[in-house]
């Protein structure tokens, strides 16, 4: 991903170091917040484990994992630390466990909405000040107003809104380890969830080759793009009044 935004941009360092600072936000604060999420609800269904673990907390240390904040930086996919959960302390073990696993792609969602509403008040700003024409869906820089510093942190809302979305959809695979799984397996028999984590080191290396080679993100690609663009027209209605 960053050898990527290094071609596109070329010789601008500007848009690069903007990508970088946001992958670090990624890190640092949302990739805690999706493992927070995930402890919190555990622990609201009944499963202490995380909260015994020390894990139920929002501070980037306990959750980082550092090939997987390098596999963010460099490939766009990455990960934390898991936060330990045991669905043998859920009333219902299987819809515990679903719940649980869902509450982290929906963190990142939010966090995507966040982000678009920021990025949107800006837009807003602008609109009213003058200095930006939104006309049939598409925003024009009013040629006498130099975007300057403000061009970067336009840039930095949209890798942060479209990181949290690649994540969001990312982990919703019904692939183990990946949080889709765990949403799956409340629908398939004892059997199978078993055989399924009998390999499911086999599944996650294969997953990471698949990432590695670029399989799972030519799949996920478009699905990424709607949601991206899902978000941002959601996140533009409650200002439409103001262009």
């Amino acid at each position: 991903m960053l050898l990527s935004i290094i071609r596109q941009n070329g010789a601008n360092f500007g848009a690069v170091l903007t990508y970088i600072l946001s992958v670090l936000m990624i890190i640092f604060l949302i990739n805690p917040l999706h493992e927070y999420a995930h402890g919190f609800i555990a622990y609201k269904l009944g499963d202490r484990t995380a909260k015994n673990m020390g894990r139920l907390t929002l501070n980037p240390l306990a959750h980082l994992d550092y090939v997987g904040a390098i596999m963010m930086l460099f490939v766009g996919f990455g990960w934390a630390k898991p936060v330990p959960v045991n669905p043998n302390n859920f009333k219902k073990p299987k819809v515990g466990m679903a719940i649980t696993a869902l509450a982290g792609p929906v963190s990142n969602l939010l966090a995507a909405i966040v982000g678009g509403l920021i990025y949107n008040t800006f837009n807003t700003i602008l609109v009213k000040g003058g200095h930006l024409l939104y006309y049939q869906g598409t925003l024009y820089i009013s040629p006498d107003f130099d975007m300057g510093f403000l061009q970067y942190i336009f840039l930095f809302l949209q890798y942060f809104i479209f990181i949290n979305v690649c994540l969001a959809v990312f982990n919703l695979l019904p692939i183990p380890p990946l949080d889709g799984s765990k949403v799956l397996m409340m629908f398939l028999p004892d059997r199978i969830i078993y055989k399924l984590q009998q390999y499911e080191r086999f599944i996650s290396m294969g997953l990471f080759l698949l990432i590695m080679l670029g399989g799972i993100s030519n799949l996920l690609t478009p699905i990424q793009n709607w949601f991206f663009e899902g978000i941002s027209w959601l996140t533009r209605l409650p200002f439409s009044w103001a262009w």
